[in-house]
């Protein structure tokens, strides 16, 4: 029969010395001189005594004292210190707490910094991730849940802004699968989200797709009487679909002209793209 009851409990009085009330295997009351009952589990680990403190009564009830105590006995029959893991539970929870939403996007993003992601694309992660983080930033990266993602979402496409509310969605994902592979998390709560988002209807560029418009654009880039490099650009452009900064950013060593033109000598630089511009000119013309 268990010793303690919630009424022998509640008549336990404080003595000069703090003393002990014992439940059965190992539970028992600490009652100190101060009057607070405090609930001990006494045990044995590697032939030493030890003990597993739980909490006061009656903050904690005596079921609940119970319960717990079953739990440490289920550890030990596991053959594991009930202590240790209680530490170590701890220090999880602790360590969760500190793995902010902020704190893991800052370290994707030293990741993509390290991985040599260009200087456009960490710009434009940074700034995906502030949006992100006025809301989510704070909280720790275990306890984030999709609606709890939903609410930058929904604040960009109030704006208007679809297309960025679908960015910001694939740029917090990346944040959750970098915490998975770190071990944080299991899920990637913007999964669910997926078909939450207004997608933009699709409107594709103008563009040229007959041969005849086409030879008529690049005739008339060619009569251009401007800039002669302005020319030779929007010639570049055509023929090889390249995005005008990458155009104005490529070097000479990114452009191979002996094996373009199966020529044995250099052209020079100064001549090159014209050289290349007028031959294909030709072609467009006939």
């Amino acid at each position: 029969m268990p010793v303690l009851s919630d009424a022998k409990i509640r008549a336990l009085k404080p003595k000069e010395k703090p003393y002990k009330q014992a439940d059965f295997d190992g539970l028992f009351l600490l009652i100190n001189p101060g009057g607070s009952k405090l609930w001990r589990f006494k045990y044995r680990w590697m032939d030493k005594e030890k003990l597993l403190s739980f909490g006061k009564y009656p903050d904690l009830s005596l079921k609940q004292a119970r319960d717990k105590r079953d739990a440490a006995r289920k550890v030990l029959a596991e053959g594991k210190d009930p202590s240790f893991e209680r530490k170590r539970e701890q220090a999880a929870k602790e360590a969760e707490h500190r793995e902010t939403f902020s704190k893991l996007a800052d370290a994707l993003l030293e990741k993509k910094r390290l991985e040599g992601k260009s200087a456009s694309t960490l710009v434009k992660t940074e700034w995906l991730h502030s949006l992100l983080c006025a809301d989510l930033g704070k909280y720790p990266i275990s306890q984030i849940t999709a609606r709890d993602v939903l609410v930058p979402l929904r604040k960009m496409e109030a704006k208007g802004r679809n297309e960025s509310a679908l960015r910001m969605r694939s740029a917090a994902g990346q944040v959750f699968r970098y915490a998975i592979a770190q071990g944080l998390i299991e899920n990637d709560p913007t999964f669910g989200l997926k078909d939450a988002l207004t997608r933009a209807p699709v409107k594709h560029r103008s563009a040229l797709i007959n041969p005849e418009q086409v030879g008529g654009l690049m005739r008339a880039i060619e009569g251009f009487d401007g800039q002669p490099t302005t020319r030779i650009a929007l010639q570049l452009l055509a023929m090889t679909a390249l995005r005008p900064g990458e155009l104005r950013m490529a070097e000479w060593a990114e452009i191979d002209l002996e094996k373009r033109f199966g020529r044995s000598r250099l052209i020079a630089p100064k001549c090159a793209a014209r050289t290349w511009c007028h031959w294909r000119q030709r072609r467009w013309a006939s």
